[in-house]
């Protein structure tokens, strides 16, 4: 067998930084094999005893925190302005379902033709997450932390541009003194990641990435009849009303648009903005983004890192230049900067319509793009006419618009006079190409266990 591995490539530089050995064949399903034989015992545990276990590791990682916060700005180019703070949402994520987990898995008591009657949730057994690169503590956090609470074990199969990452936070569970097994790394080639999905012990799959893999992981798990829960990719509608305070909603959306370089799924991508305040409330937002620094992601007062692969580079220029090409205008950024690494400016697009590359293609960098909408109705209209569903948002200080846009807007989360986000205390996923399942909250720990059905006589 031909030794395969994983390089992580700095994407400030271009220049690789190091190799990781990939597992293969029965190496593949003896990793498996560990967090299976951990199930057993683990789940047999209470919740008070896993939730300790989740706790010291919620330590462990405000302890690593700038080791991580270091590792992911060298392997994907997040600032560590950034990457600080998501360590520590990750700990918070351990600490709420810590918490929380044993009275959203609380037996449910239903009324029925029986003496007793209640629904118990009990985990499902070896889980596999298949995460992506650009939240790298995070997104493996968002799903560790509800299916460990459940009872289940965990395979974790990171990005291949992560490694160092993905085994730093395997690492932390040994630290914290979590048994061994409970969860496990998977480095492995995407090649291999469909042997993962079809061993017999694995019991349901988490995935997180492009809407494209996403319909490989989904059709693979589903020939095999195990659950999945998808979170895919988005091109996020944010409007802009004329009565909004825009001061505030400009800050907020550039907000949106440029964390991690724009890498995000929740990001505002389409930017609908009422006619009487279009061209007002685009002037706010290229003064924000022209005074955005790039820079190198080690640096705590860079904004903007790079992008995390040349590919990906490449391909947001191909959509800016493709937009342009159908009628955009660019009015900051939209040049490949003359410097060694994979970075791309702020830009901004004016005048995009429905059927640009940048309206119907999901854009995955620092790329705004603008348009102008005469009222509710347009907006909404606009907002809608995409294949994506995951995140949205309105601005406006009026009560009933602002309803009306939660009743109608779809996708799976709506932000009103805010930032979409994520948070531990609220379900998260999309519809239509976005995926379906949901993952945190009460919903997401609940994806991954049995609701037995018990009747008593």
């Amino acid at each position: 067998m031909t030794t395969a591995m994983l390089t992580s490539t700095n994407p400030f530089t271009g220049e690789k930084i190091s190799e990781h050995l990939a597992l293969q064949g029965e190496q593949i399903s003896a990793q498996i094999g560990i967090a299976a034989a951990a199930f057993p015992a683990w789940s047999s545990k209470s919740f008070a005893e896993r939730g300790k276990v989740l706790h010291a590791v919620a330590a462990q990682l405000r302890k690593n925190k700038g080791r991580l916060a270091e590792l992911m700005a060298l392997e994907m180019g997040k600032p560590v302005k950034e990457g600080g703070p998501e360590v520590e949402k990750a700990a918070t994520c351990c600490e709420y379902y810590a918490e929380h987990a044993s009275k959203h898995l609380a037996d449910e008591w239903i009324a029925s033709d029986a003496s007793e009657s209640y629904v118990k949730y009990q985990p499902l057994g070896t889980l596999l997450g298949i995460l992506p690169w650009n939240a790298p503590a995070w997104l493996a956090f968002r799903y560790l932390a509800p299916a460990l609470m459940a009872g289940n074990t965990c395979v974790m199969k990171h990005d291949p541009n992560v490694p160092a990452t993905a085994q730093a936070l395997a690492d932390l569970f040994k630290e914290a003194g979590a048994p061994a097994g409970v969860v496990v790394n998977l480095p492995l080639r995407t090649e291999h990641v469909e042997q993962a999905i079809r061993d017999p012990r694995i019991m349901a799959v988490s995935f997180t990435g492009s809407s494209a893999a996403g319909r490989k992981v989904a059709a693979t798990a589903a020939s095999e009849l195990k659950p999945a829960v998808l979170e895919l990719g988005g091109s996020d509608p944010c409007i802009v009303l004329a009565d909004a305070d825009l001061e505030r909603a400009a800050d907020v959306v550039v907000l949106s648009r440029i964390i991690n370089a724009g890498q995000s799924c929740i990001a505002a991508k389409r930017i609908l903005i009422e006619a009487k305040v279009y061209e007002e409330f685009t002037t706010l937002l290229k003064v924000r983004l022209a005074k955005l620094r790039m820079g190198n992601p080690l640096d705590s007062t860079t904004d903007i890192g790079p992008i995390a692969r040349k590919d990906l580079r490449d391909n947001l220029h191909r959509q800016v230049q493709q937009s342009l090409e159908q009628g955009a205008k660019c009015l900051l950024g939209g040049e490949i900067p003359d410097a060694p690494g994979y970075h791309y400016p702020p830009t901004l697009l004016a005048d995009v319509q429905p059927g640009m590359c940048a309206f119907e293609e999901e854009t995955f960098g620092p790329v705004m793009a603008v348009m102008p909408i005469e009222n509710i109705d347009e907006a909404l209209a606009v907002a809608n006419n995409t294949n994506y569903g995951l995140g949205s948002s309105i601005w406006t200080a009026s009560t009933s618009k602002s309803l009306r846009a939660v009743h109608e807007l779809q996708a799976g989360q709506v932000a009103v006079n805010g930032i979409v986000k994520t948070d531990p205390r609220l379900p998260s996923g999309g519809i239509k190409q976005s995926g379906y399942g949901r993952e945190l909250g009460p919903h997401g720990i609940r994806e991954f266990v049995n609701a037995k059905q018990v009747w008593i006589k």
